[in-house]
């Protein structure tokens, strides 16, 4: 015999069965129905949504880092200057922290503390980052800091919307839940007297 022709089946619905049982289903409640149609509409919303927040977090933050990397590329500069003292060796290997002495814009000999490896000695040439005004500062950003960033800056945008859209499902689904046991309040306090009253008979 055909198996579509018996009344019983066996193996399990089909997805489309078991969507039209749902929509068809009489003990469907309103609040059922939206929840439905809510979550759907959020996972649409966050898988279109987060990638292109993202990626427009992350190229903004991009652009603004490599911005101010060409401004700081071309603010400083390197210039060569002398240890005024020697350096101590150490067994950690570690970059020390000592005096070195160079001459400025107008013959002026400007000093400054730099960073050195350990044992080096009076005299060394060691070079330094300093800006228009002579000071000293850090190497400009590069275009690896610049990316970094974007990279960070998407993950933490697509990250938080992530975490944004669950809390926004849970606050959601917390509320129907609260609507639902009210809901079921009511019905039962009319419901139990009807219930009681039959085994009273």
């Amino acid at each position: 015999m055909n198996p579509q022709g018996s009344p019983y089946t066996s193996g399990p619905p089909s997805p489309r069965d078991e969507h039209a049982s749902k929509r068809t289903n009489p003990l469907r409640r309103t609040s059922d129905v939206f929840e439905w149609w809510f979550r759907r509409l959020l996972l649409v919303v966050v898988a279109v949504g987060l990638p292109l927040a993202a990626y427009g977090a992350g190229m903004t933050a991009y652009g603004a880092s490599m911005s101010t990397a060409r401004a700081q590329a071309a603010q400083r500069h390197q210039i060569t200057a002398r240890l005024a003292e020697d350096v101590e060796r150490n067994t950690y290997g570690a970059k020390q922290w000592a005096q070195a002495r160079w001459t400025g814009a107008g013959g002026v000999v400007q000093t400054a503390v730099v960073q050195v490896k350990p044992g080096t000695s009076k005299g060394t040439a060691v070079r330094v980052w300093v800006d228009r005004n002579g000071t000293v500062t850090g190497p400009p950003a590069s275009a690896l800091n610049a990316r970094t960033t974007g990279w960070a800056v998407g993950g933490a945008v697509a990250f938080g919307l992530a975490i944004g859209g669950y809390e926004v499902w849970a606050g959601t689904r917390m509320l129907l839940d609260r609507h639902r046991s009210r809901q079921w309040g009511i019905e039962w306090e009319r419901a139990e007297p009807l219930w009681s009253a039959r085994f009273r008979r």
